[in-house]
């Protein structure tokens, strides 16, 4: 028997029966949250007007966003809850909820039936998946470290992360087989099979509540209840009552903003940067990148356990500081060994946009794809970039030439106007591939990158659970942790793809978006080193 936090004797099968039901819960949770992320190129033809697919793409994008952006209100109105009621009940609640909302989408009507009730609907139940994974992370973590023994709280809150790895890896897996191996066409995938995996989370629903409403209260929340001790205002203690509110900053901008650009960075700009910037085959990317997870999955268990060892924040600080030196280089890597004929190109036959740069600067194509352009000039500016940034091609600006308000230059090839036809057989003359060549890849290499990448995702986020929940007095723990987290992760990290795609449009480079992380990892890196405490040795009962 060891002596858990809460004082109480937990049996090694306690234990391990409290870290199994919440983890695999919380694995279908994520599945059904990033099937959407995973999907989301295949709603651009079916949820939004069609004509443009550069703004469906990134409207497709942002509705991805706005699930994050929820999230944080999910996690006020769950804690609260998990702070009054019980962690056990809230997290069953958010289960129900984003396990219904994944089931609605694989039955939604499509633009051509219900028109814009179509993407109003498909916001809708993003939204309403983003207030339920708001509240279930907090409930989860502080369940599992409120029994866990001391000296291990790292460890067994290691589990619940790899829960969100692990929901991408199957969420990968299902897609994957649904797309090779139950005798679907790609057009039949495209026009309704990508339901299939939606579909299947209503069995994976039923399971989850079967094995949540096998669990007990944590015996520290029943304790706290019947002493009278537990809060009445979660809300007001945490936010608005010195130190917490202290401590709720630090934990966001010292811990969990960095933390949740890394995260994100790891995982789903990669899948987005191969399939979009670098054109690789869905087949190979999610190969690649379920290889690349599965490799550093175990190292969230390792930096947990390492953070019982040693403490949590230093693990944490280096994973973003890692991030934030070496993600230029790594993906120059995965770029050059993913597609090695655009690399080739891109160096000897440089694209420019020859383009006025004045009041009506060529820039911000998302923005301007979005007005109706009267302005002739605009209107190319707009084709022309279009053109390049879908076939993830980085260009440059230089001025109009005299005879021409725009142009394009492949090397020695100039094309005045937004000439499509003329600027597509000087791109293929100029070695510049329309897609990644899988016999050219250096698949161990862009293995090796993910991995790489993923590993410093294990760094941030193994330890991070029971930072979060040393940090903050018992009474109010599963509201106060899990506001940072979700503001973190679902505003700082949710809006990275579509902040790193807009960005890449924007200034013509598929690598420009790497910035937004650099710089959220670097102000962590800073802002944690001065003023995060470690908390290791803080005790798990406490009333301040």
């Amino acid at each position: 028997m060891a002596t858990a936090a809460n004082g109480l004797e937990v049996s090694p099968q306690e234990e391990r029966k409290v870290i199994f039901a919440s983890s695999l819960g919380t694995v279908f949770e994520w599945y059904d949250f990033y099937l959407f992320a995973v999907l989301a190129v295949f709603f651009v033809d079916k949820f939004y007007p069609p004509g443009n697919p550069t703004v469906g793409l990134l409207a497709s994008l942002a509705t991805l966003a706005a699930g994050f952006l929820v999230r944080p209100f999910g996690a006020l109105f769950f804690g609260r809850l998990g702070d009054l009621i019980g962690r056990k009940y809230t997290f069953l609640i958010t289960i129900v909820l984003m396990g219904g909302a994944t089931a609605a989408l694989g039955f939604l009507p499509t633009y051509g039936q219900i028109g814009d009730a179509a993407w109003i609907i498909l916001l809708l139940l993003r939204l309403l998946q983003g207030l339920a994974l708001g509240g279930e992370y907090g409930g989860a973590a502080t369940y599992v470290a409120e029994h866990a023994p001391a000296g291990r709280r790292g460890l067994s809150t290691a589990w619940i992360q790899t829960t969100a790895t692990l929901g991408l890896f199957l969420a990968l897996i299902v897609i994957y087989l649904c797309r090779t191996s139950i005798g679907l066409t790609a057009d039949e995938f495209k026009q309704w099979g990508w339901r299939i995996p939606f579909w299947l989370s209503i069995v994976l629903l039923i399971f989850s509540i079967y094995i949540r409403l096998k669990l007990n209260e944590s015996p520290l929340f029943q304790r706290m209840k019947a002493e009278g001790k537990s809060s009445k205002a979660p809300i007001t203690e945490s936010f608005f009552k010195y130190p917490n509110n202290k401590f709720v900053l630090l934990a966001l901008l010292g811990a969990t903003a960095g933390q949740g650009v890394v995260w994100y960075t790891g995982q789903f700009q990669v899948l987005f940067f191969l399939q979009n910037a670098v054109k690789v085959d869905f087949k190979d990317t999610y190969i690649l990148l379920a290889m690349g997870l599965l490799l550093a999955t175990p190292f969230f268990i390792f930096f947990g356990w390492l953070s019982d060892k040693i403490g949590r924040k230093w693990i944490i600080l280096a994973g973003c500081l890692l991030g934030a030196v070496t993600y230029f280089p790594l993906f120059n890597m995965l770029a050059d060994a993913a597609n090695p004929a655009l690399g080739r190109a891109t160096k000897s036959s440089p694209v420019v946009v020859m383009a006025d740069q004045g009041e009506r600067k060529c820039d911000f194509s998302f923005i301007a794809s979005l007005i109706p352009q009267h302005d002739d000039h605009k209107k190319d500016c707009v084709k022309i970039k279009k053109l390049l940034t879908s076939a993830g091609i980085n260009f440059s600006y230089e001025a109009p030439l005299a005879d021409a308000p725009i142009a394009v230059k492949i090397k020695d090839t100039v094309i005045k106007g937004a000439d499509e036809p003329a600027i597509k057989a000087a791109l293929k003359e100029a070695g510049y591939p329309t897609a990644a060549n899988p016999a050219e890849m250096n698949k161990p290499m862009i293995v090796f990158v993910i991995f790489v990448l993923m590993l410093y995702v294990t760094m941030v986020y193994g330890p991070i659970a029971a930072m979060l929940v040393e940090l903050f007095p018992t009474k109010i723990r599963y509201t106060s942790m899990s506001l940072p987290y979700h503001i973190g992760n679902g505003w700082f990290g949710g809006f990275l793809p579509f902040t790193a795609t807009f960005l890449s449009i924007s200034y013509g480079n598929i690598f420009q978006g790497l910035w937004y992380p650099i710089i959220i990892a670097s102000m962590t890196f800073v802002i944690g080193a001065l003023f995060l405490p470690e908390t290791k040795d803080y005790a798990m009962v406490r009333d301040e």
